[in-house]
C-alpha cells in the first residue's frame, strides 16, 4: 500500500477553494445554529457528513463509478433531492408569511437536525459525482484506493473543520442575531437558496 504525499499540497489548496464556497450545508448549519443553539448546529453538521461519508465510501469501493454508468438512479436522486430543497425552501417561507417564532417552525429548525442534514445531503448526486471527478486527479502514484481513502479523509476533515467553526460562530452570535428583523432576513435568504439550488439540480 503506497501513498503518494507529493499530491497534498496542491490538493489542500483545491479543497480549500471547494470548502469556502457557500453551499446548502453552509446554509443550513447557519439557520439551525442561529435558531436552535449549538447542539442542533452539530446533530445537523453529522447528519450532513454522515452523508457524506457515504457517498465517499461508494467512490472508493468502485460502487459510484456504477451507479454514475445508470443515469436513471441519479436522475431518480436528483429528482428526490430537488424536492426535499423544495420543500424545505416552502416551508421556510411559508413560516415568514404566517410570521411564526421559533417554536412554531419546529419541523424545519429543531426537529431531528441529523435526519435533516442527511437527507440533504445523500439525496443530492453532487457530492457523488464530484468526488468521483475530483479525488482521482490526485492519486499521483499512490495506490488508488489507499490514495482515495487518504484524500477523501483530508477533504471531509477540512469540511467538518470549516463547517464546525461556522456552528459554534453562529451559536455565538445567535444573541445579536436572533432579532426579529435578522432572523426574517437570514429565512428569506435561506428559502432563496435551497429553492435555486432545487432548481439548479432539476436542470
Amino acid at each position: 500500500m503506497h501513498l503518494d504525499f507529493t499530491q497534498l499540497p496542491a490538493f489542500l489548496i483545491a479543497c480549500a477553494v471547494v470548502v469556502l464556497t457557500p453551499g446548502v450545508d453552509a446554509f443550513l448549519l447557519l439557520r439551525t445554529s442561529l435558531r436552535a443553539g449549538t447542539k442542533a448546529g452539530l446533530w445537523a453538521l453529522a447528519g450532513i457528513h454522515t452523508a457524506a461519508a457515504v457517498q465517499v465510501l461508494l467512490v472508493i469501493s468502485g460502487l459510484g463509478v456504477v451507479i454514475a454508468q445508470y443515469p436513471p438512479v441519479l436522475t431518480a436522486l436528483r429528482w428526490i433531492g430537488a424536492a426535499y430543497l423544495l420543500y424545505l425552501a416552502v416551508t421556510i417561507a411559508r413560516s415568514l408569511v404566517r410570521r411564526v417564532g421559533v417554536e412554531d417552525d419546529g419541523e424545519v429548525v429543531s426537529v431531528r437536525p441529523f435526519r435533516q442534514g442527511f437527507l440533504t445531503n445523500i439525496t443530492n448526486p453532487k457530492m457523488l459525482l464530484f468526488s468521483l471527478a475530483f479525488l482521482p486527479q490526485f492519486i499521483g502514484t499512490g495506490s488508488p484506493t489507499a490514495q482515495l481513502a487518504l484524500l477523501a479523509v483530508v477533504f471531509l476533515g477540512l469540511a467538518a473543520l470549516w463547517e464546525l467553526l461556522i456552528v459554534l460562530a453562529a451559536s455565538r452570535m445567535a444573541t445579536r442575531l436572533g432579532r426579529p428583523g435578522v432572523t426574517t432576513a437570514l429565512d428569506a435568504v435561506c428559502a432563496a437558496v435551497f429553492f435555486a439550488m432545487s432548481v439548479g439540480l432539476v436542470v
